[in-house]
């Protein structure tokens, strides 16, 4: 789950006392935004995308108000507004309103679990409110820290000095930014950023951060976010139905990672790995329907769920089942190709059989075994089949997926159909 905003990014940031800008949402009545206007001399308006949505100030997609009648103005023009973006649309369902923090200095500040150093990782500079992808290296610190014992002020007190950072900033962020490890560590985070801090002087002349824009994504089998009581829609507006479905069977003993790529494709990979994922993913391109990884040693149970859901959403279509992942250390292959080949037993009993050729690529415990099991169940519906060990290169046996749905295209449907004795 992704979430962008402030309007609940401000509710997280009152869990660790991070002082954040005002926000209204679109509740509000006209008399609450005369009031915030009349308090900070200017709002902006804000449409609010379930998930993560970038790049909204690019698009035009940003309000500013003096007047009451302006900001009517522009929440009309941004209640339903559409964005699309990285090849996802998406539709506001209301706005914020946020009072204006005027300031000198912008802070840009995230943390992040880092693959590089298998450690959580700090990035930070005082050139914010932009792209961190537009600053130059040397604009920008990019620090590991040990989770044991947490983000301390020195480690941002380090990070300001080797940027050259005016020296009123210091204090200030060294008090506030470690605060923002609590949120990360304590609630499931995988990444949070603030772009951008604006550092508002207080009544005595003292710098305070105060954080105007909010993202943060969560490892969704991390039960600690569900301490936050948000609600179990607020990242589910882009979901197609399939993806819903399984997504709902995430536990921490098997995953249920799933992505349609193409409503259109025909041929239905299902993945063990997130290497293997990414490999096939990539080299099958428009013709997979879904990109999906089910490894982490999914029982019986789960595994006939996850096969019954993808068969009824994406057989059909399909001229080939994939099957495909890396050599496993603890998967069981024998249960996990019983499971499958039970459920697409169950499929043709429920909605009658079609031409489908299936192809196998895996390695791991139980392997003759599952493989085995799996050979028994094709013959007996009469299917195609191929089948490759742990010593196949994977991108051969993607290969020949690749080569079967072609010539299933080009006429091998017709022959399996008949030999299947399908009309």
């Amino acid at each position: 789950m992704q979430i962008t905003g402030m309007y609940w990014g401000s509710k997280l940031l009152k869990y660790v006392d991070f002082p954040t800008s005002e926000v209204l949402g679109p509740e509000a009545t006209n008399d609450e935004i005369k009031g915030l206007i009349e308090r900070h001399g200017e709002v902006f308006i804000k449409p609010m995308f379930k998930g993560g949505v970038g790049k909204k100030g690019k698009a035009g997609l940003l309000g500013r108000a003096k007047d009451i009648s302006t900001a009517t103005k522009e929440k009309a023009r941004l209640y339903f507004a559409e964005h699309f973006h990285n090849n996802t649309y998406s539709k506001a369902e209301g706005v914020t309103f946020e009072g204006a923090v005027p300031a000198e200095y912008e802070i840009y500040f995230s943390i992040t679990d880092s693959t590089e150093y298998r450690a959580p990782m700090i990035t930070l500079t005082h050139h914010g409110g932009m792209d961190i992808e537009e600053l130059p290296p040397e604009k920008i610190a990019r620090i590991p820290f040990d989770p044991l014992t947490g983000l301390k002020g020195f480690v941002i007190s380090n990070a300001l000095r080797k940027l050259g950072a005016p020296k009123e900033l210091v204090s200030p962020l060294v008090q506030n930014l470690p605060k923002l490890w609590d949120l990360f560590h304590n609630y499931g985070m995988t990444t949070l950023e603030l772009n951008p801090i604006r550092m508002q002087s207080n009544k005595k002349g003292r710098l305070v951060p105060v954080a105007c824009d909010f993202k943060c994504a969560f490892d969704g089998d991390d039960p600690n976010a569900n301490r936050l009581g948000l609600p179990e829609d607020l990242d589910t507006s882009s979901y197609s139905d399939f993806e819903l479905e399984v997504n709902s069977l995430r536990t921490y003993q098997g995953q249920s990672d799933v992505f349609v790529i193409n409503e259109e494709g025909t041929i239905s990979a299902m993945t063990f790995g997130g290497g293997a994922n990414a490999l096939v993913t990539e080299l099958l391109g428009d013709a997979a329907t879904i990109s999906s990884d089910f490894g982490g040693n999914p029982p019986y149970a789960k595994m006939h769920d996850i096969s019954r859901i993808v068969y009824k959403y994406w057989l059909e279509q399909s001229n080939v089942l994939f099957i495909i992942g890396g050599k496993a250390n603890n998967t069981d292959i024998y249960e996990t190709f019983r499971a499958m080949a039970d459920a697409l037993r169950d499929h043709f009993n429920k909605y009658g059989p079609q031409p489908l050729y299936v192809v196998v690529g895996r390695g791991g415990p139980n392997l003759v075994r599952g493989m085995g099991y799996m050979q028994d169940t094709l013959d007996s519906l009469g299917l195609p089949y191929q089948m490759f060990g742990f010593d196949s290169a994977m991108s051969e046996v993607v290969n020949y997926a690749q080569a079967a749905d072609e010539w299933m295209k080009n006429g091998g449907r017709e022959i399996v159909a008949k030999s299947m004795g399908i009309a």
